[in-house]
């Protein structure tokens, strides 16, 4: 995939490496900060006096999720990222996720459970010195086939977790 640079106007006026609050139109807003998880830096935007948070695509609601490894995301930095998060937020808080449907906490909570039980599975499987292409055969992700799209399959996000807990980069993971 080739991306052109934007051009000037679309550059971001404000940049930031850490948490940041900005104040506009009467309301704080926080941006909270992860250097890796579904890229290589992504925010978190939380709206408190609304009580509403725009997870961006650390967050999404069609599946497994797209982890752009190559690009400097992982599944540790994801996971990371989306419990700092979850634990500064309020119970009742609305949740915007990147792509699919309004959702609660508890949604964030369960996509945090199959981020942690996916990865763990790959990552014994790895420590099994399995190939790629045997967790692929062996179907190892089955019990999450739930999780499983026309975006992310399950042998993308197989993958996806590989490249991610074995320090590889790999080629831009091609999804559906």
């Amino acid at each position: 995939m080739e991306v052109k640079p934007a051009e000037k106007a679309a550059l971001p006026i404000i940049t930031f490496e850490h948490d940041v609050t900005v104040h506009l139109n009467g309301e704080d807003i926080r941006a909270l900060h992860f250097p890796s998880g579904h890229t290589d830096g992504d925010a978190i935007i939380f709206f408190p006096q609304n009580n509403v948070v725009h997870m961006g695509d650390d967050f999404v609601r069609y599946g497994f999720p797209f982890i752009d490894v190559a690009g400097g995301g992982s599944v540790q930095g994801m996971i990371d990222g989306v419990e700092k998060a979850a634990a500064q937020l309020p119970a009742d808080v609305k949740v915007i996720p990147g792509h699919g449907v309004l959702s609660n906490l508890d949604d964030v909570r369960a996509y945090i459970k199959m981020l942690r039980e996916t990865s763990g599975v790959v990552q014994k499987a790895i420590d099994a010195h399995k190939t790629l292409d045997q967790m692929k055969q062996e179907k190892i992700l089955a019990p999450w086939a739930k999780w499983s799209n026309d975006f992310v399959s399950q042998d993308i996000f197989i993958e996806t977790l590989y490249n991610s807990l074995t320090g590889h980069a790999g080629q831009f993971v091609k999804h559906n």
